[in-house]
């Protein structure tokens, strides 16, 4: 058996391109653009990257970008004042804090600062609260765009065994609340699980999101299963190379032997992170506005 590619980079573009068709008709209707603003804090060069990209994403997608660059030294205080004047901001649909923060400032404080009806990440403790009893709210990026991922592969996940490792509130958590919510069974592994690759030898659906470069290997994975493979892993550089390899959590070559379908990286996982991101601006923005939109539209 040779497994099917998963590819995310295209679902992800074909995604951005109904997000941008949205966009179009929310500015005529709105009388405004749909904006997204991006806050930074400091100068980490990855974090930069990522700003950058959701910056120039937005801007494709015929929406507004504001960005937020704010310095290492900068107190609670001046983060927390950002923070309301972008959830009094009409201009601004969605919010995003670009983590990991500077050590003085506490990640859940800043998070629960932004408005639930802006937090288009999906972290704010009241839309994790509606995803766990099945309410209406925003879905962390990652684990939405797997859902889309399986749902276009899979069609109806009922029935199905599911094995989620990891245990994350960014994706652990809402990924196996998402699978529920389908009608699978589900089981969340992490380190503390027993004889963990029995657990996810007999799920029809595995997602690895542990962080642990090809920790998942052929041995582990039931005949036919569909992985997901949410890691990002560099491994060490080559001689003669300045930047290692990037992997997943899974051995992607080993999988490919027994697995019915996987997701590669790169260009599984990743390129839906963004594009739901502004899927979820847009659905803000139509909310906010008044606009109707209608439901699974996007």
């Amino acid at each position: 058996m040779t497994a099917e590619r998963i590819d995310g980079k295209a679902f992800a573009a074909g995604l951005r391109e109904r997000v941008g068709e949205f966009a179009v008709s929310f500015e005529q209707a709105a009388g405004r653009k749909a904006g997204l603003a991006v806050v930074l804090v400091g100068e980490d060069p990855a974090s930069q990257v990522y700003v950058r990209s959701k910056g120039k994403a937005c801007l494709a997608a015929n929406m507004a970008s504001f960005e937020h660059k704010l310095g290492d030294d900068t107190s609670r205080e001046e983060l927390l004042g950002v923070i309301d004047k972008l959830n009094a901001d009409d201009a601004v649909d969605g919010i995003l804090v670009q983590l990991p923060l500077p050590d003085h400032l506490d990640e859940q404080e800043v998070i629960a600062r932004i408005s639930p009806d802006k937090d288009v990440d999906g972290f704010h403790v009241i839309n994790a609260g509606r995803l766990s009893v099945g309410q209406s709210g925003f879905v962390p990026c990652t684990p939405l765009g797997c859902m889309m991922l399986l749902a276009d592969r899979l069609g109806d996940l009922s029935g199905l065994e599911a094995v989620v490792i990891g245990r994350s509130n960014i994706v652990g958590k809402p990924m196996a609340q998402l699978l529920l919510d389908a009608n699978a069974t589900v089981t969340i592994a992490h380190s503390r699980t027993k004889d963990l690759k029995s657990v996810v030898k007999r799920a029809d659906i595995v997602v690895a999101a542990v962080g642990r470069p090809e920790m998942v290997g052929k041995d582990w994975l039931k005949d036919g299963a569909t992985v997901i493979d949410v890691g990002i892993n560099r491994l060490p550089p080559e001689e003669g190379k300045e930047k290692g390899k990037l992997v997943g959590d899974v051995d992607y070559g080993e999988a490919s032997e027994v697995a019915a379908a996987i997701t590669p990286v790169p260009g599984g996982v990743g390129p839906m992170t963004i594009a739901v991101l502004l899927r979820n601006t847009m659905v803000a923005a139509h909310r906010n506005a008044g606009v109707a939109l209608e439901e699974g539209a996007l």
